[in-house]
Formats: C-alpha cells, structure tokens, sequence
C-alpha cells in the first residue's frame, strides 16, 4: 500500500531536499508540502496523508504546537519530527515525542551536500519502515484482564489473559520453558525500549514509588544531545529521580538511570558498589545505547538479581541480553502488542521464550513494584 507523505519546513531547500530523497523509498507518494505549521493544517483535511515529516522550529507555529492541534482536531495523521542538535531543538523534539510524535531524526549538518543527502536517505528510510511496520500490526481487539500477582506468584510465558500472537504461541507451545517457582531477588530493573519509548516510559517511570528499593537503568535508543532533555522532563512528573547517566556515577537504590544518547551504558561493581560505565564502542544491531551492552554488563555487576522489561521499539536488540539474563536466573518482562508503536523488540524475545511474562503496558509499573516486593518476601 502506497504511503502518502506531506512534508512541512520552513525552508525551501530542505522541502526539496525530503522530497527528493523520498522518491527512493519504495511505495511512498509525497502528496503536498507545506512551508508553515499552519498552512499544513489547511491541508491536512484536504490531502489525508498519512505521515508528516515534521520540521521542529518554524515561525509561525513549530512542530510541536502543530502536533498538539492535530491531536486537538483528532486527525489521523501520524508524524515524524525533523530536528536540529540546538537545546531548543532537542527540547522541542522531547515534548513531541512525549506529545505523541511517531519518532524523530536529526537532520544532517555535514559541509558535504551529497553526505547529507546520503545520511538523510538511511535515516528516513529507517523510519519509514518502522512505521509501515507499525501500521502492519492487525490484530484483534483484546479485553486486558486486570490482574495483579500476589506476593510470590510467578508464571511461564504464556500467559491466558494476554494472548500472543499464533506464531509465538505455537513456538512456546512446542518448547516451552520453565520458569522459576519463585524470583530470585531483584536487586535492579533494566528497561529497554526504541521507538515509542519516550511515551511507554512516561506511562511506566513516573507510576515506580520513590521506595521501589532498588535503582532503575534505561536504555532507550537515541542520538547524543536528547536524552537529557527526556530525562528531565519524565523526572518532573514521577516519584524517583530521574538523570541522564554519566561515567562513573554511583548507582544508588529508588533513582533512574538514563543511557546517554550515543554512547552505551555499562554497570560495574566495584568492591560491592555498582558504578555506571560510558563507551563509544561501536553500535550493536545498530544501536548506541544498545539494550544488549548493558545487560551484558548488568549480568557482571547484579549476577540473577535482575529484572528486565522490554517494551515497544523496533529491531532485536535486547534479546540475546534477555537470553543471558535467563541463563543467569533473572525474569524478563515483555509488553504485550497491544499498545506497542512497534512491535519488534518485545516480540522478538517473546518468539525466542525467553519472557517470563506478556504485560499490558498500563500494568507494567504495578508488576514491576510486586515483583521487587515479592522478591524480597522470597529472599
């Protein structure tokens, strides 16, 4: 199916630009463009495109305050924001991810014209695909069951009351793994996530109580001079701190730890006190942060003391950290399809039966506060 495309800058060699390198993207129709907030709103109606490329700063009305009257007047569309690395720029992108914003990239700054163009391809390309791959999710509508595990309770993956998808049944079915009786204590909790991160964490994080017990580390994928800006902004609405993670902070219980985009975060434990690491060794699966180095990492520092939640984002990255934090005797959370903007990653350690558990999103934080809490009833 043919993808309807309308781009909105403020500059004329940028539209061109996007335009351009759209051509190469295999069924998608750039169907109008728009050199205002407001002008694209005119034309919204008219044109019914299904994806905006979304310039952050304009004059009239930015990207942000577009998306927020779009979600007003309950259009359909969906966007993908184009931002400059100003501070402005990576707060603006910030809130329109948080305001709903399908993902974002930063638009290229080198002084060679034809390596602009180059970067610019692969990025939208990217995105592009995430997001047909987002719309390709049909599945039925389910009724989430509202249950809570009591204290010690603990169950296999597949679980009734969060179905998954035939394909995964039938794989866990035929090899099923089985789950410890009962947790091992959890001394941490990892999240990972990409693509509709910003928003799974603002429904996660700020529901954690400031007395969780134990620190929070996140992983979400994300270029350098963003992640700040998304910490800060969760921080202000939750219970436990939240920062940007820097090298060789000390970990401390009832905080959250953010990656910082660009470089992958490392735990080590130094004479029993857990200290953050930052490399810039090279992407995995095309990722720096990358889920899969800071487990690894974790497995070193907290052994089968961990839990580990994987939510909405495209690709696998993440799994084979999962696979070696099961071998080590720690649980792994996934979320459930429903809700996922993509679902990649959860549904990639899901198919290799390496969750513990399927959950909506909108239980994961109370699954997370039992479990800690049942795990220091088990210890």
């Amino acid at each position: 199916m043919t993808l309807k495309v309308m781009i909105v800058d403020d500059s004329a060699l940028y539209r061109q630009l996007v335009k351009n390198t759209l051509r190469n993207v295999p069924d998608v129709q750039v169907i109008g463009l728009a050199s205002t907030g407001l002008e694209a709103l005119a034309k919204i109606p008219e044109l019914q495109p299904d994806l905006l490329t979304l310039d952050v700063q304009m004059p009239d009305m930015n990207g942000l305050e577009l998306l927020r009257e779009i979600k007003k007047r309950r259009f359909g569309v969906k966007a993908i924001m184009l931002s400059s690395l100003t501070a402005q720029g990576a707060q603006v992108t910030t809130d329109a991810l948080l305001a709903g914003a399908f993902d974002f990239i930063q638009k290229p700054n080198s002084n060679d014209a034809e390596t602009n163009r180059k970067l610019l391809d692969e990025l939208l390309s990217e995105k592009i695909k995430a997001f047909r791959e987002s719309r390709s999710i049909s599945m039925p509508a389910r009724k989430i069951v509202d249950a809570v595990p009591r204290p010690i309770e603990w169950k296999s993956n597949v679980d009734a009351e969060y179905p998954l998808t035939d394909t995964a049944v039938a794989s866990v079915k035929k090899n099923p793994t089985t789950s410890p009786a009962k947790p091992s204590r959890i001394d941490a909790v990892i999240i990972g996530t990409s693509t509709g991160g910003p928003l799974a964490l603002r429904e996660v994080i700020p529901k954690l109580p400031r007395t969780l017990g134990v620190p929070v580390f996140v992983v979400q994928h994300m270029p350098p001079g963003y992640t700040k800006s998304l910490a800060a902004r969760i921080g202000e609405i939750s219970s436990l701190p939240m920062q940007e993670a820097a090298n060789n902070m000390i970990v401390e219980p009832n905080r959250v730890y953010l990656a910082p985009g660009g470089l992958h975060m490392g735990i080590e434990n130094q004479r029993g006190r857990c200290i953050i690491s930052t490399s810039d060794l090279p992407p995995e699966h095309n990722c720096r942060p990358a889920v899969n180095y800071t487990l690894r990492s974790a497995v070193q520092a907290y052994s089968s003391h961990l839990l580990v939640v994987i939510l909405t984002g495209m690709g696998r990255d993440g799994t084979e950290g999962c696979r070696l934090v099961r071998q080590h005797g720690g649980s792994v959370l996934a979320q459930h399809p429903d809700g996922c903007v993509v679902y990649g990653m959860p549904k990639a350690v899901v198919e290799e039966q390496l969750a513990n558990r399927v959950v909506p999103l909108e239980k994961m934080a109370t699954w997370i506060v039992r479990l800690v809490e049942a795990s220091r009833i088990a210890s």
